[in-house]
């Protein structure tokens, strides 16, 4: 089974792919002026001042505030991809793959922005005033309803199955649970039904709640684990010199067998380290675009900033916090993987504390992702079957009935099996490649509207573009009575 996996995901993470998404992250960058270095501030000051709970644009639709629906994302993003992610990246590519993790976030930054604004644009509200929005919605409104380019209903069902293979195959449970196995003794089967019982308590009241749980929890554990990480990081400072230096050397050149790690090549580095970073910050991934769609904002572009702030967070701090321990404290030799090699690096640097922060890292992380993701399936379920129909809320109610069950199952069949760690992260690889793929192909042609966008909030709020009569015209969100269907 890992032959073959391998095989697949090495194909599904090949050139086409790496092309894909550094191309396409690279062509946003250039064509928007390099926007999410040259109004960084900007989005930054956006975020500070909207750092609330409540409601800031009245005026727009949406069922959370941007801080919410941006916590929500968040909560999706950073997860255990943030910990295990990076700790399987060095494992097998190298300390090089912390290096195309970087440039994978840094084009990111601008592929979040394009999604997310789109997902807000092209979003649809229900008669309960419920808005959802995400690839699905502007593969339907924007590919076909906009542009009449064909195929967007095949694409759709692609995503979508993608979008639900995930919940099948998720690796949250199974790496908090291993996790919790680790370091306190505790059963990896007793860990995850316990987590199972915890993720209703929040799912069970549907968005909103998970909106506001994602508000609430999601800034203390990113500050938590980011302290204990810069902790390591300083008084190891004599290492990192040494540390950048295996970073930037190996990420073109091959990295010889020492001690447990078992060497790789350029091309290994920068497969580990793409396929981590997407799944790591979601850029591209065509996920966090539905969290977002559920924001309170009178203009797409000021929830695209949110998106930028997410990729930041989540790459260039969270993990990045991460791959530098793991290196300067020479833990990435181990033979060790994932949230393993994690949880050694932490103990090298600061003992036991060390074990017992990444280990509530992983749980906050893993935990909020499971519930943030919920959104997303509910997202696609209702775009596909709808809302009202007595079959859609049959297919609802087996959603979130029957939500932390695949996760559990995953666990016990790993530990039956004795499936190793490496096996378990390849079949997150392979299900989160088809919808990368569907995400970015959508973007292509849907691209145009977005600079329009981007055009109208240069010129009406930053006043870098004089406002033509062209820019006055333009239509921020989709015009209801356009054609919209269901698959």
């Amino acid at each position: 089974m890992a032959a073959i996996l391998n095989t697949l995901v090495g194909w599904l993470w090949g050139p086409a792919m790496l092309v894909l998404v550094l191309g396409l992250g690279g062509y946003f960058t250039v064509r928007s002026g390099f926007w999410q270095f040259r109004h960084f501030g900007h989005a930054l000051g956006f975020v500070w001042k909207n750092l609330t709970r409540g409601k800031a644009d009245k005026d727009g639709q949406g069922i959370l505030s941007s801080f919410e629906a941006f916590s929500m994302a968040t909560a999706g993003a950073i997860g255990v991809g943030n910990i295990g992610g990076v700790g399987a990246a060095i494992a097998v590519g190298g300390p090089g793959a912390l290096f195309w993790m970087w440039i994978t976030a840094i084009v990111g930054l601008m592929t979040k922005m394009v999604e997310v604004s789109l997902a807000v644009h092209y979003r649809q509200e229900y008669k309960n005033g419920d808005t959802y929005g995400g690839p699905t919605y502007y593969l339907d409104k924007g590919w076909h309803g906009q542009l009449g380019l064909p195929f967007w209903k095949p694409l759709a069902i692609i995503f979508g199955a993608g979008i639900l293979s995930s919940w099948l195959l998720t690796m949250q449970t199974f790496t908090i649970a291993e996790s919790i196995e680790a370091t306190f003794g505790i059963s990896q089967v007793i860990g995850a039904t316990a987590i199972g019982i915890f993720m209703y308590a929040v799912v069970l009241g549907g968005i909103p709640r998970i909106g506001r749980f994602a508000s609430y929890v999601v800034p203390f554990m990113a500050v938590f684990y980011i302290i204990g990480g810069l902790f390591i990081i300083i008084t190891n400072i004599g290492e990192l010199p040494g540390a950048l230096g295996l970073i930037f050397r190996h990420a073109f050149q091959p990295i010889a067998a020492v001690g447990g790690f078992a060497g790789a090549t350029f091309m290994i580095a920068i497969r580990m380290g793409v396929a981590r970073g997407v799944y790591s910050n979601e850029a591209g991934w065509g996920s966090a675009p539905m969290a977002h769609a559920t924001a309170q904002v009178d203009h797409p572009i000021k929830q695209g900033m949110w998106g930028i702030f997410e990729v930041f967070v989540d790459t260039l701090l969270v993990c990045s916090i991460t791959g530098l321990v793991i290196i300067m404290t020479g833990a990435y030799d181990t033979g060790l993987a994932g949230a393993s090699l994690t949880l050694n690096a932490f103990e090298e640097g600061i003992g036991y504390w060390g074990v017992v922060i990444v280990t509530i890292g992983v749980i906050l992380f893993g935990f909020t992702t499971l519930t943030g993701w919920y959104a997303y399936y509910e997202t696609v379920l209702v775009h596909g079957f709808g809302r009202d129909s007595q079959f859609a809320k049959v297919v609802l109610n087996i959603l979130k009935y029957g939500y932390p069950i695949p996760g559990w199952a995953l666990v016990v069949y790993a530990n039956w099996a004795g499936m190793p760690t490496g096996t378990v992260w390849l079949f997150a690889d392979f299900s989160v490649a088809i919808p990368v793929y569907v995400n970015l192909i959508a973007l292509i042609p849907l691209s145009a509207k977005f600079f329009e966008l981007l055009r109208h909030y240069n010129a009406t709020v930053l006043g870098k573009e004089p406002v033509t009569d062209q820019i006055k015209a333009t239509n921020l969100f989709w015009v209801e009575g356009q054609p919209f269907k269901s698959y």
